[in-house]
């Protein structure tokens, strides 16, 4: 297997990119450290953000710690299910994450639900919990799509443009190497490659643009819940148009639709009316949430 990838129209050009470092003997991949470094800086952020907003740090801990393990299992299970032909026959294997195969979307989904059932038994508020970690889960997607680089995975079409990247054909999984690709496979010193959209990337900077955003109107909210439809609005925006560049797309059984994109494009419009709606009703919003806030001793 050779371990370069070049980006050939900006220049870039790196010669051994390995998926796993070896440290005292044992083999660490770096999709793993790039995932661990995420929870810990959305830790570091969700934190943070609880303390400038009044609220105590130690809920985000007790809860982090509790969303992470289900945020991970739900990552995994949404990409198992939406891709059970690839485990079927070897069960064991849905254990391995070790080569990636963690869904954003299914990690989301899981955050919320934990979230939702943390705030009912603490008697916090949901909507303030939601806007404290909006951040903390931009940061964990900006930083997690580069797991997928290292991996040679979630990447999209043939392209000439600026940004693409090059991988030798060996490097990456048959089955996300496209008929146009292979009509446009380069030899070169006798290995092939194929050239792409780094889809990855695109993603990554889509959330980076959306973090920096979001940190700036943090201050500017109208209302508790605010931050996260509007993050919830913007990264299903990205998410639609850099999914359908994707070769490795999850399908939605019967209808043959990309299941990330269709729930990508269901998100934005319906953050978007709860957006609109909110900001003409906010006043009301917030006078009900005053009174429905739990009482404290």
């Amino acid at each position: 297997m050779h371990y370069d990838i070049s980006f050939p129209n900006l220049g870039i050009h790196l010669e051994h990119v390995g998926k796993t470092i070896s440290i005292f003997g044992f083999e660490i991949a770096y999709y793993g450290i790039i995932i661990g470094t995420a929870i810990l800086l959305g830790f570091v952020i969700a934190t943070a953000e609880a303390k400038r907003t009044g609220q105590d740090p130690e809920n985000y801990l007790d809860m982090g710690m509790i969303g992470v393990v289900f945020g991970i299992i739900g990552a995994r299970l949404y990409y198992v299910i939406f891709s059970w032909d690839m485990y079927k026959d070897n069960l064991l294997e849905i254990l391995n994450i070790r080569e990636g195969g963690l869904a954003i979307y299914g990690g989301v989904i899981a955050a919320v639900l934990t979230v939702i059932i943390a705030a009912k038994v603490k008697h916090l508020s949901a909507p303030q919990i939601f806007d404290t970690i909006a951040l903390a889960l931009l940061n964990g997607q900006m930083l997690g799509r580069w797991g997928n680089f290292f991996n040679r995975e979630a990447f999209g079409e043939y392209t000439d443009s600026l940004f693409a990247m090059r991988l030798p054909i060996d490097a990456v999984r048959s089955s996300d190497v496209t008929e146009q690709m292979r009509m446009h496979i380069q030899s070169i010193g006798g290995v092939e490659y194929i050239q792409v959209h780094p889809t990855f990337l695109y993603e990554s900077l889509w959330c980076c643009a959306l973090l920096i955003i979001l940190f700036v109107y943090r201050k500017h909210k109208k209302y508790e819940g605010e931050l996260f439809l509007l993050y919830m609005f913007g990264y299903g925006l990205g998410r639609v148009w850099i999914e359908g560049l994707r070769t490795d797309q999850l399908i939605l059984p019967v209808v043959g639709l990309p299941v990330s994109q269709l729930l990508a494009g269901v998100l934005v419009v319906v953050m978007g009316i709860l957006i609109v709606y909110l900001r003409k009703h906010h006043s009301r919003y917030a006078m009900l949430a005053l009174k429905t806030e739990p009482v404290k001793e």
